[in-house]
């Protein structure tokens, strides 16, 4: 037998081996990165960089600090205008979306024929364009050809056409009437899914013990979905301080009355005002980029207070 025949290679132990680096992972991963740095990151940092200098778009960019949200938070009484339009809207249409949500979604959970048809036509106007929408509640609440106005005059409840929008609480109401209209579809088929996922077991027990009706809703269903709600409250409020469609659109030639912001800016919301200032109105695109990020930072607020207002006291920790 020769040495060679002799000699075995001999393994390295087990714990002494230095693990295979694999780059595929990271080769796959690689354009999602790119294009996540290229379209989020870069359009986030170069705003907030714009948003310290003066630039009107065309010209040189001068370097100001923090005074765009100096002049933002001490000297545009409007852009508080606009956060206060923005939250009583909110409050006006999120408290009803949930509501009447939860409860056609317990109706039609207790359908025993028609269910489908009644949750498509309940969906049907979240997947509206808001064109359409901004069309058909300008038609409805018009002052002279206005389909409402026309009912209130005919059932003899008015003597004389109501001027819905424009009037200040009015419009508020119009617009979150529209946010409603649209949403409920939406919280309804959230709610149904949820519904859906409680074991019938629990309601069987319930009615063994003499509950039904109501009292099952309120101290079974409703507790049980609490999840859900709390993740359309915080949703509902991140998207309601981002309000543009619908006020744009009903003040945006509908009506016959294109004005910025509504009557009395009661209709002007904080994106509204970033858009106007930004595109509009003016080229104030470092000032724009100032009432963007404190939107940013007035989000992260409202998000965290409103998850901790309906969240349970295990899910704040």
């Amino acid at each position: 037998m020769t040495n060679e025949m002799k000699t075995a290679p001999v393994m390295p132990p087990l714990g002494n081996r230095r693990p295979r680096w694999n780059v595929w992972p990271y080769v796959f991963a690689l354009p999602f990165v790119l294009a996540y740095a290229v379209f989020q990151m870069y359009p986030v940092g170069y705003s907030f960089f714009l948003s310290l200098h003066d630039w009107n778009g065309v010209g040189a960019k001068t370097y100001i600090g923090f005074k765009n949200y100096a002049d933002l938070f001490t000297r545009d009484p409007l852009f508080y205008k606009s956060l206060y339009n923005t939250v009583i809207m909110m409050l006006m249409s999120v408290p009803v979306t949930i509501i009447l949500g939860v409860t056609l979604a317990y109706l039609t959970f207790h359908l025993v024929k028609g269910r489908r048809f009644f949750q498509t036509v309940n969906f049907l106007p979240y997947i509206t364009t808001p064109v359409a929408i901004g069309f058909i509640f300008s038609f409805l609440f018009d002052w002279q050809t206005g389909t409402v106005n026309q009912l209130l005059l005919k059932t003899g409840l008015a003597d004389e056409g109501v001027y819905w929008l424009q009037g200040e609480w009015t419009s508020r109401m119009i617009i979150a009437l529209m946010i409603i209209w649209r949403n409920l579809g939406y919280f309804m088929a959230i709610y149904l899914a949820g519904m859906t996922a409680i074991p019938q077991d629990v309601y069987e027990a319930a009615k063994v013990d003499g509950s039904s009706g109501f009292h099952t809703f309120r101290t079974i269903t409703f507790p049980l979905l609490r999840n859900i709600t709390v993740f359309l409250v915080v949703t509902s409020v991140i998207g309601g301080l981002q309000l543009f469609d619908e006020p744009k659109l009903l003040y945006g030639g509908w009506s016959g009355s294109v004005q910025v912001g509504g009557p009395e800016n009661a209709a002007l919301t904080v994106i509204w005002k970033f858009v106007d200032d930004s595109f509009i109105s003016n080229t104030r695109f470092g000032y724009g980029s100032a009432i963007a990020y404190a939107l940013f930072m007035i989000i992260i607020v409202f998000s965290i207070a409103s998850y901790r207002l309906t969240a349970g006291k295990e899910d704040r920790g």
